[in-house]
């Protein structure tokens, strides 16, 4: 049975509308991407997948609030996911919350450290709390 289109909601199926923001963000359109995955996860109980995928599209269309979020329910669920807590922390190191980030891209590097991407950015996040505190910074941007 087809669900018919209305403001507030996409014509199709949930999986139908997955399918297409799939599509939408491998296309280069992330922000119509997640808002796509928002519709799926507001009628669908979330899946780890779906949440990856809504984190992935938020966090590349600039929403990084909405991708740490996103990424943050992954992490919940699946507590051993290294890549939800890479995104997790490269979401938060965006929001300029080096220290949640740093602790976040740890357990991501240490779960998988072949990963380059991992140690990279962990490595970044560091060198950047310790220039905060050599110029006489809290280790968070927004922190007092």
């Amino acid at each position: 049975m087809s669900t018919s289109a209305s403001p507030n909601r996409p014509a199709g199926e949930p999986y139908d509308w997955y399918t297409r923001a799939r599509e939408l963000h491998d296309g280069g359109h992330p922000a119509a991407a997640a808002e796509l995955f928002e519709h799926v996860l507001a009628v669908e109980v979330p899946s780890a997948s779906v949440l990856e995928a809504a984190a992935r599209a938020h966090f590349d269309s600039g929403r990084y609030v909405e991708s740490a979020t996103r990424f943050a329910a992954v992490v919940e669920l699946r507590p051993d996911d290294d890549y939800a807590h890479y995104g997790l922390g490269m979401s938060l190191w965006r929001l300029k919350d080096f220290v949640r980030a740093g602790e976040h891209l740890a357990m991501a590097a240490a779960m998988r450290p072949d990963r380059e991407s991992y140690t990279r950015a962990l490595s970044q996040v560091r060198a950047t709390q310790r220039a905060r505190r050599e110029a006489g910074l809290s280790d968070n941007e927004g922190a007092p």
